[in-house]
């Protein structure tokens, strides 16, 4: 039975009404001279406000609970008092990585027959351009300069007239926001996140921080940053590209992390190990290596972290930081995390023995099971579903609080997707992993991606991990190619900086042989022949550090099949 529960907006709303001066949105607004962001502020008053004149002017539309509205803005305040004024009506956000493609992008939005369309100048384009796609949308809103046809974000003012808005009273079954997968590893999913799961997943993440407010949060994905204001943080957002954060430049990062006293953030491989590069390459690292002396925490996400960059991450910490790699997805975040001092000896030598990445305990609340890899539908759970092969490693299936339990669309997508299990429902993650005596999660590559090779299938992240360490190597990725008709493993590799392709190769080869490694895991290993070097990995669209092995499959099948 659903019950009526206060919006996690109230949770904002306590903060503006306790400290309304303090700042909730820091953006970069330009660069000056020398390449150094120009900074403005947004406090949680004017937030506040802002949001109530963008709830008020919806309301007037007819926009109410469990009206949709498509949400194409860039990261920043205009972003937040956007979603803010929607979950106050009780409208539910429908929110997108652009960076997926326009066709890709259209086909997903134009399935959940929003009403609301809410988007900067060059998603309007695509709206007039597509309106046969769009022909719900009664309620247009620009960000920015007017478009063709409705309001601007700026003409609905900063403050409404009736302030404070009433929060619409919701259930923990409603839904709160739809957010789509990337599509990295298949067909993108429109995930269902109830407000159930909203309040559960801040709850969580406050528990694992310890109840400790965050005070000041740096945000490289904005969903996080939605996070950090229910918890009261001022969240400071330096120049990125949505889709490109990879590309964000580590000075930006480090001068914000400095400029403000950021005490925890969230961030990718793809930007975690640049800034790392960047500290250690400082003119002042060898007279003070700890010098982003304000941060607390560090949660990293998105794929796994290099093992050796966990303690050259730590160098340039304070010594009592904590660096969490962390584990989630679009429909369960979050769902487990380990501090980077239960990454010992022991745990690295067991990753590069075979074991897979540690993933650490579940997170709180969440439960966790591994059942028998298979790419069909499971309606309902049968014991039998755990009887696991040899290896111990199962597809990852997850439960709590915090876990969508529904897609919006595709229609298939909750019968390959969930699980019903009396009034409980498993996530699939499509993740395979092994959990340990202990209980803890190693991570051995995604479902999808196995290479179903004459050895037996093989699972990427843990095959990967064998050949991490090597000099001259960034990254691996396995990938089964097809060589006439064939599908044979073959073993990409990416460089660090200028090292020698015909050395690293001979090195990769060298720990073929040398891998003190468990029957049918060496024969696995031994059974790779091929060994490319590829210029650089194509990577997921969100995090920037996925590796896309789907792609890299197709260009080692031509390779290989040349003469």
């Amino acid at each position: 039975m659903s019950v009526t529960l206060t919006p996690v907006v109230e949770r904002f709303r306590e903060q503006a009404a306790t400290s309304p001066s303090c700042d909730a949105v820091v953006y970069a607004t330009s660069t000056g001279a020398g390449s150094t962001p120009i900074y403005a502020a947004v406090t949680y008053r004017e937030l506040d406000d802002w949001s109530d004149a963008i709830a008020e002017y919806l309301r007037g539309e007819n926009v109410s609970q469990g009206t949709r509205a498509i949400v194409l803005v860039t990261p920043g305040p205009e972003l937040y008092a956007v979603l803010l004024g929607l979950l106050k009506c009780g409208a539910v956000p429908v929110v997108i990585d652009p960076g997926m493609g326009v066709s890709a992008m259209v086909r997903c939005l134009s399935a959940v027959d929003a009403e609301v369309f809410i988007g900067v100048p060059p998603a309007q384009a695509v709206r007039i351009i597509y309106r046969r796609r769009f022909r719900q949308v009664r309620v247009n809103i620009t960000v920015g300069r007017k478009f063709w046809g409705g309001r601007t974000l700026q003409s609905l003012g900063r403050k409404s007239v009736l302030a404070p808005v009433p929060v619409q009273p919701v259930t923990a079954s409603e839904t709160a926001i739809v957010a789509f997968t990337t599509g990295s590893t298949g067909p993108a999913k429109a995930v269902e996140m109830t407000h159930g799961n909203l309040s559960a997943m801040v709850e969580q993440i406050d528990e694992m921080r310890g109840h400790t407010p965050p005070e000041c949060s740096l945000v490289t994905l904005p969903l996080f940053g939605l996070i950090d204001l229910f918890l009261g943080s001022r969240c400071v957002l330096p120049p990125l590209v949505p889709g490109q954060v990879g590309s964000t430049d580590p000075a930006h990062v480090a001068d914000a992390i400095t400029r403000y006293g950021v005490r925890t953030f969230f961030a990718s491989p793809a930007v975690l190990l640049p800034l790392v590069n960047y500290m250690e390459s400082s003119d002042d690292f060898k007279y003070r290596p700890r010098f982003l002396e304000s941060v607390r925490s560090i949660y990293s996400g998105g794929a796994p972290v290099p093992l050796s960059a966990v303690p050259r991450l730590r160098a340039v910490l304070p010594e009592t930081a904590e660096v969490f790699v962390g584990y989630g997805a679009t429909e369960a975040l979050p769902m487990a995390a380990v501090e980077s001092r239960e990454l010992t000896m022991d745990v690295v030598e067991q990753t590069r023995s075979g074991a897979g990445v540690l993933l650490g305990f579940p997170a709180p609340r969440v439960q966790v099971r591994t059942i028998t890899i298979s790419d069909d539908p499971i309606l309902k759970w049968t014991d039998d579903l755990t009887e696991l092969g040899e290896s111990g490693v199962g597809e990852l299936i997850v439960s709590g609080p915090n876990i969508s339990t529904h897609y919006v669309w595709p229609e298939n997508a909750d019968t390959s997707g969930k699980i019903r299990d009396g009034e409980t429902i498993w996530h699939r993650t499509g993740d395979l992993a092994r959990i340990d005596e202990q209980g803890r999660i190693w991570f051995q590559g995604r479902k999808a991606q196995r290479v179903r090779a004459a050895a037996g299938p093989m699972f990427t992240v843990q095959i990967e991990q064998i050949f991490a360490g090597i000099d001259g190597v960034a990254r691996t990725a396995l990938v089964g190619a097809d060589e006439q008709g064939r599908v044979v493993p073959v073993l990409c590799v990416e460089l660090a900086g200028d090292a020698n392709g015909d050395q690293v190769v001979t090195a990769l080869r060298a720990r073929v042989k040398d891998a003190e490694l468990d029957g049918r895991l060496k024969e696995e290993v031994q059974s790779i022949e091929h060994f490319l070097v590829h210029p650089s990995f194509p990577v997921d669209i969100r995090h920037n550090a996925k590796i896309g092995r789907e792609e890299l499959a197709r260009w080692a099948s031509e390779k290989v099949s040349k003469p």
